[in-house]
């Protein structure tokens, strides 16, 4: 079983690694730009899609990531999980959002 803050780095499932992920989304304004670059990621990507300017694609994940990677070096002082879980990390990202959104995840 994962505890967090350990060295562990292997995780069963999504929600061992959930416990992990916002461990390492702590520090609030970090959350904060989590939550504010995964939202806008989504709308670029969504308006993308309904107005077939398919190059706004490539704006979604530097709209998403930017703000994440800023939060982690400047206000977490951790490294992104993106580079060792990169589809745990943005399945946590969407599900950290959607908590939010709903109330269940405080930022």
């Amino acid at each position: 079983m994962f505890v967090p803050g350990s060295q562990h780095r292997g995780f069963a499932n999504f929600r061992e690694f959930y416990v992990y992920y916002l461990g390492e989304h702590s520090n609030r304004v970090s959350r904060r730009l989590h939550v504010a670059g995964t939202l806008l990621a989504v709308l670029i990507a969504a308006a993308a899609l309904l107005s077939g300017r398919w190059a706004w694609l490539l704006a979604a994940p530097v709209a998403g990531y930017l703000p994440a990677w800023i939060g982690h070096f400047f206000f977490e002082h951790n490294h992104p999980a993106t580079f060792r879980h990169p589809l745990y990390s943005l399945r946590g990202d969407l599900t950290m959002l959607w908590g939010v959104l709903r109330g269940r995840v405080r930022w």
